[in-house]
């Protein structure tokens, strides 16, 4: 087997691995090209090449998102992940825990850890790699990663919910919800809401953004069916699509470009978060992105003539 046969063979892992430690699609394609490019001028080659690209893509985005922490406590209003439609690696044995690290929720725990806490946490709890090979990767020794670890889960443990839905729960209050948002009906969505529920929204200051969260049923409610009328009436359509593994959407202008995504973070029998990104940097992998600002603008026009 050539080294690029290699190598394919073990890129949707390696991906899987990068995505989780930086939370960003393209930074994530970037280290992994960038590990082949490193794989490929290798004098010599690895007795584990999944274990030594394992290693080397780890090493990359722990320098990759050490610079880039930089930048997100510079980020403009909410930093949120670049949303994900279809994570490409597999593995049966643990698929449980593969699901679970994609998700909004938990992308945006791992924030919380230092880069090695996160690499270390990804490596050993997500995808079940050895202390050995979790230290080669880290460069750091067992012991220190055991300790890494132990912090890692502590904090990860800290802040996740207490109950979590199951999936068909999530998909059919999903869709009871895109039902009442698509016909504006504001009782409908606050039944579905939790008390305390939040709208986030991610414009990176490159896209019309909300100020800052808005909090609480009623208040979220209101707002949604507020956006339904005009958004119809300039042909934004939204469909329905799992997103980082839990339920959400993509809207586009008439035009069939990618305006923003929404994702659904569900609890209890109620939607506790919806992540809305519209940061057009955040959404080119999705295909063409469209102008959000003048959509804006024309949404503003349609609301005056709907009032």
């Amino acid at each position: 087997m050539t080294r690029a046969e290699e190598f394919e063979e073990l890129r949707s892992l390696l991906f899987a691995i990068a995505y989780r430690i930086l939370g960003s699609v393209s930074e994530a394609e970037d280290a992994v090209q960038e590990t082949w490019l490193r794989y490929q001028a290798s004098p010599t080659r690895p007795t584990s090449t999944k274990a030594f690209l394992s290693a080397v893509v780890t090493r990359i985005s722990i320098d990759v998102l050490r610079s880039a922490r930089v930048r997100r406590e510079e980020y403009v209003g909410q930093w949120l992940p670049e949303p994900l439609l279809d994570d490409p690696y597999e593995d049966p044995a643990r698929s449980a825990e593969l699901a679970d690290s994609v998700s909004m929720a938990a992308l945006l725990l791992l924030e919380r850890l230092s880069p090695l806490e996160r690499a270390v946490f990804v490596l050993r709890e997500v995808f079940g790699f050895g202390f050995p090979e979790v230290a080669s990767a880290v460069g750091r020794s067992e012991s220190a990663c055991r300790q890494l670890a132990v912090r890692a889960r502590r904090h990860m443990d800290a802040g996740r919910p207490r109950f979590e839905a199951d999936r068909r729960e999530r998909e059919e209050l999903a869709e009871r919800f895109f039902d009442a948002f698509r016909d504006g009906d504001v009782d409908r969505l606050r039944e579905l809401l939790a008390a305390d529920v939040q709208l986030v929204g991610d414009g990176g200051g490159r896209a019309p953004q909300l100020a800052r969260a808005v909090v609480g049923a009623a208040k979220v409610a209101r707002l949604l069916a507020a956006i339904v009328p005009p958004m119809a009436r300039i042909h934004v359509t939204f469909e329905p699509h799992e997103i980082n593994g839990q339920p959400g959407a993509i809207f586009r202008d008439r035009n069939g470009k990618v305006l923003h995504t929404w994702t659904l973070d569900i609890l209890d029998g109620r939607i506790q978060t919806i992540h809305s990104l519209i940061n057009p940097d955040k959404l080119a992998h999705l295909g063409p992105v469209a102008d959000a600002w003048a959509v804006a603008r024309e949404a503003n026009q349609a609301r005056r003539l709907t009032d």
